[in-house]
Order: structure tokens, then C-alpha cells, then sequence
């Protein structure tokens, strides 16, 4: 311990009367090993005339480094109903003690020091990894703990639970999430019979509640692979999806059980598969990719369908790249673009009358009513305009979602 160090603790320690771990805290480079404490004592035996001051009597932290036990217990309590394997501590100060511990610094002139509040973080953490048998996770820890030391308030913040998997949908009129009701924006009122919602279920509840009861989570959000409209049905393979459960008491689940558990509470409507544990990354990862699709479509016209005439249209679309301007039908909710999409198939399955069948496969993100209807012009080419005569969607499943 050089003289710079035992004349500046001289000169501290003669105006405020702090405790141990306050006086070592302010000499960081002195050995890495002993804590605050052990440093500030070893300091304070150094100097020529230092009374020992108490915890509770020291002018900066009045106590607060001698409650680390009382912290562990507290949070030790919080965390009971949680299953977890890493954890990170956090912690509030009391500002008054901030604002005096800004003032010794100001004092010392020096940039050596280690807050108190990463103190009470690192010991706390320290005794509940030996307590818990759990470990502390700077980068992404299951739970990350803040404790008001002013107040004796423990907030665990749980990072969420990520479960990748794929749907299928059997039931044409359920939506892929959530639909609030327009009025009433979810609050409930008389137009939606009080349920705050548009539909009466959607994919992402009837996926989820199971999913949420085996987690103990308190709330989730759905993600998608893109979204099918609420009259197609979604078949194949299915379409990816990401659930992720916020607030999770339980980590550790079997997803083979709540597959069979999911599956049998949405029996004929939806069917999950391929569920396993993901991450946040995952989802930025389904959202962005280009995955073509290949849908199923029963068109009607106006008239009676030339089947030449049809069969030769599908011909032409092949590899044909079409313009789309957003659907009038989502312009309330879509950026007003125009958006080029390519046509990678398109086969005709039959011909009946006025009904027929195509099998079309597309770029990710095609309109494919629009692409039967033209949609007043903003579909260009379209199968209503190249057949010459006005078409619409009857029917419209997805069958093959590809790129995984």
C-alpha cells in the first residue's frame, strides 16, 4: 500500500466517519482478493489515527453493507415459485445515499472507487449462488432481480419462455391472433357481447392456453410466419410459429406432453408440431424470411370458365412477376405501396362450370385474392382480367410453406 493511498484515506477518513467496506470501496486497486470490508479495515490499520466506525454510524451507507443477509432472505422468498438456473442482481439505492456518495467522490478527486450499489449487487449475488445453487448470468440470465433497498421491495423480472413449433388450422373463421373488438378496443361492450373481442377464439389462444397453464406464465405473445386470412384453412406441414410466455414460474416443461395436451384441446380446429425451446432471435428470423407458398384456391366467376382459356392463363403466370398496390381491404392497416411478387406456379386442377380449381405457388407475401380479382386495377396482371371474366376467391387453403 503506497503513501498516496494511506495520505488520501488520512485525509477521508478525518472529515467523514465511514465504515469498512465504505472506506475500501473507494481504493479499488488495492488487491483484488479481500472484499470492501477486509480492504477498508486493512487500510484503516494503516493509518495513524482512525477510530473504527460501525455500519450503522457510517455517514455514507448507514448500515445498508451490513443488510446483505437481510437482501438474500428477502429475495431468496421472492423467488420460491420460480424454477430457474441463472440469475442476475440488481438493486435501488436510496438517493440520499447516492447523493452523498457523489460528494465523497467529488471529495477524493479520484476515479477508483466501486459504487455501493455494485457492491450490494455482487455480494448478494454471490451468498444466493452458494445458497440457490444457481449461478449469476451477466448476458442472458433466466431472472434478473431488483431490490428497492430503501423499501425492502423485490421485483423479479423473468425472462420470457420461447417455443418454436408449426401449426395447422381445420377450421375456417379463426384468426391467427387475437382480434380486439373495433369499438370497444377491447374493453367489452354490447357489440361483442362483452368479451372485448371481434372472434371468438383465435390460433394464438387456443395454442396458448395450454401452453400458458403448464408454465404458470402470466401472459404470451404470438409469433408468425406471416398469417393466413380467417377463411383459409392452413394445411401441410404447417406454418411456423414462435409462442412466447412472459412471467414463467416453470421452465423445465416436456413439450411432447404439452403437445399431445394442446393437440387434444383443439382437436379438429388446430394441430400443433415440431415444438422445441427457442429464443428471441428466432423470431426476428421467421418474420423476415422469404418463404414461398403454395396455396390450394377455389375461384368462381361471373360466367361459365373456359377451361383452355383457364389452363392457358395459369400457363402465362408462370414465373410471371405481378404488382400488387395494398389490398383495398387492408389499406387501414398497411403502408399504401405498390409491391412486386413473383409467381412461381400456377397448375389448374378442374373445371366445372363457373367453379374451378388452381394449385398456385408464390413469393412470400402475395396477395392471392387480389391476384384472382384484380381488386379494381391494383393487381396487375391479374386471372379475372386475363380470362375476361370477373373471378373471386371461394375457397383458399394453404398447403406447403416452404424454406425450413
Amino acid at each position: 500500500m503506497n503513501d498516496k493511498t494511506l495520505t488520501l484515506a488520512e485525509k477521508t477518513v478525518s472529515v467523514y466517519h465511514l465504515c469498512d467496506s465504505c472506506l475500501g470501496r473507494l481504493f479499488r486497486q488495492i488487491e483484488k482478493g479481500p472484499t470492501n470490508k477486509q480492504k477498508g479495515t486493512l487500510i484503516r490499520n494503516n493509518l495513524k489515527q482512525s477510530k473504527k466506525t460501525h455500519a450503522k454510524d457510517c455517514w455514507l451507507c448507514e448500515g445498508l453493507t451490513e443488510e446483505t443477509d437481510h437482501f438474500v432472505d428477502l429475495i431468496s422468498d421472492a423467488l420460491k415459485e420460480y424454477e430457474f438456473d441463472t440469475f442476475l442482481i440488481g438493486s435501488k439505492i436510496d438517493e440520499d445515499i447516492v447523493e452523498r456518495e457523489k460528494e465523497l467522490w467529488d471529495f477524493i478527486s479520484s476515479e477508483d472507487f466501486e459504487p455501493i450499489k455494485m457492491e450490494i449487487n455482487r455480494e448478494v449475488g454471490k451468498i444466493l449462488e452458494e445458497k440457490l445453487g444457481k449461478t449469476v448470468d451477466f448476458e442472458k440470465p433466466d431472472i434478473t432481480v431488483i431490490v428497492d433497498t430503501a423499501f425492502d421491495v423485490v421485483n423479479p423480472q423473468i425472462r420470457p419462455l420461447f417455443i418454436y413449433g408449426r401449426y395447422k388450422k381445420f377450421e375456417r373463421g379463426i384468426p391467427q391472433t387475437k382480434w380486439p373488438c373495433r369499438i370497444c378496443r377491447g374493453k367489452g361492450c354490447r357489440s361483442c357481447n362483452y368479451t372485448g373481442k371481434r372472434y371468438e377464439t383465435s390460433v394464438e389462444e387456443l395454442i396458448s392456453k395450454k401452453a400458458l397453464k403448464r408454465t404458470k406464465g402470466n401472459d404470451e405473445s404470438f409469433h408468425g410466419c406471416g398469417r393466413e386470412d380467417i377463411d383459409a384453412l392452413m394445411l401441410g406441414s404447417g406454418r411456423p410459429f414462435v409462442l412466447e410466455i412472459k412471467n414463467p414460474k416453470k421452465r423445465t416443461i416436456d413439450l411432447a406432453i404439452l403437445t399431445s395436451e394442446i393437440n387434444s384441446y383443439t382437436k379438429d380446429r388446430v394441430e400443433i408440431s415440431n415444438l422445441r425451446f427457442s429464443d428471441r432471435k428466432e423470431i426476428a428470423r421467421i418474420k423476415n424470411a422469404e418463404f414461398q407458398k403454395t396455396y390450394y384456391i377455389v375461384i368462381e366467376g361471373e360466367k361459365p370458365i373456359k377451361k383452355e382459356k383457364l389452363k392457358e392463363v395459369a400457363q402465362l403466370l408462370l414465373g410471371k412477376t405481378i404488382e400488387q398496390l395494398t389490398p383495398t381491404r387492408v389499406a387501414h392497416r398497411r403502408a399504401n405501396k405498390i409491391r412486386e411478387r413473383k409467381i412461381y406456379n400456377c397448375k389448374l386442377e378442374s373445371v366445372e362450370g363457373s367453379i374451378a380449381r388452381l394449385t398456385i405457388e408464390t413469393q412470400s407475401g402475395t396477395y392471392i385474392k387480389e391476384l384472382v380479382s384484380g381488386d379494381s386495377g391494383r393487381t396487375t396482371p391479374n386471372i379475372s382480367e386475363m380470362l375476361g371474366i370477373p373471378c373471386k376467391v371461394k375457397e383458399l387453403d394453404v398447403i406447403e410453406i416452404k424454406g425450413e
